[in-house]
């Protein structure tokens, strides 16, 4: 079963020409033919979701998997997925759902879905593995269904999205961990197929209205470098200094073979960082534990290991050995 929609934000030229308006690219699309994105098609003068609805992957997922460190600590999340997206990374984890489409689609309606998420006793919504903007119109339908439900919506994002659409959506958003790749424009343009000033217009946009968290995938020779990490920290910083940032180790997928990031470099690189940040978190790194302290006193706030999460510091949201306030809701 499908539900084929007309899409939002898009328009016909005076020549004719159709162009969507969802995302920065602002496609001019074709007859019978699709934006970059893959999902949103034109069918004579109008833009349509032939995928709308179309799920790729569901489970429930610790948040912590998204990652969302400072969000409902140790809470599980059903997790919904989709199809294509708007970037082309050659080194994508989920290039199986992402950069391809797949030829069987389970239908889910947004309803259904939140309903789903109430019988797994799920507080939230979240929408990831692929790219869920280029789908925007479904996650409107859900997320507007899971707040009337009293759940909270959960973004997992590549962040490049116009400025409308995105000013739409994010009243209808609790939290979000948005992919910060590079600050190397070129490395946006060329290897991703995207825009780094869009993504940080989005941050700035996200940053004060939910609950926001960034991620960065360290990749060796391509934005591993002390100084483009330094200039991504004083980034997050200027919007502020308890923003979390996750530095991941990468490792050799689709079409990169380059050698895995060694997790000591992924450390030296996070040292470097807490210089701006309070909290700088270290993704792939094995064994390790991925703590949070307190900023102030530095105290042993929430301890994880893996997913398992325990609350050792906290009274609510609050540090029992100084009193600092995280502001972490769900404690």
């Amino acid at each position: 079963m499908s539900s084929m929609r007309e899409a939002l934000y898009y328009k016909i030229e005076a020549e004719g020409e159709l162009v969507c308006q969802l995302c920065p690219h602002r496609c001019q699309v074709a007859p019978e033919k699709t934006g970059r994105c893959r999902v949103r098609r034109r069918q004579g003068n109008r833009l349509v979701l032939p995928y709308y609805g179309q799920i790729s992957a569901l489970a429930l997922d610790p948040i912590e998997k998204k990652p969302l460190y400072h969000y409902y600590p140790g809470a599980q999340i059903l997790s919904v997925g989709f199809w294509g997206c708007n970037f082309h990374c050659p080194f994508c984890q989920n290039y199986t759902i992402s950069q391809r489409l797949g030829t069987e689609h389970d239908y889910l309606a947004a309803s259904d879905l939140v309903q789903l998420a109430k019988t797994k006793k799920s507080f939230a919504l979240a929408y990831t593995y692929s790219e869920p903007l280029i789908h925007f119109e479904y996650l409107m339908d859900c997320a507007k269904f899971a707040q009337q439900a009293g759940l909270k919506n959960v973004l997992v994002s590549n962040g490049f999205i116009c400025r409308e659409p995105a000013l739409a959506i994010l009243p209808y958003l609790d939290a979000a961990n948005i992919d910060l790749k590079t600050f190397n424009p070129e490395f946006y343009r060329q290897e991703i197929g995207g825009d780094l000033e869009a993504v940080k217009e989005f941050i700035r946009l996200a940053w004060g209205r939910i609950q926001l968290e960034v991620t960065t995938l360290v990749i060796p020779t391509k934005n591993d470098s002390p100084e483009e990490i330094e200039a991504i920290a004083r980034f997050l910083a200027e919007l502020s200094p308890y923003l979390p940032w996750h530095l991941s180790c990468y490792y050799p997928t689709y079409k990169y073979t380059i050698p895995s990031t060694p997790p000591s470099k992924v450390s030296a690189l996070a040292e470097i960082a807490r210089r701006y940040l309070a909290y700088v978190y270290e993704g792939n790194v094995g064994l390790k534990e991925t703590n949070t302290s307190c900023p102030s006193c530095k105290n042993l706030l929430i301890r994880r290991r893996g997913y398992e999460v325990a609350l050792a510091g906290l009274h609510g949201a609050r540090c029992t050995k100084c009193g600092f306030d995280t502001q972490i809701p769900g404690l």
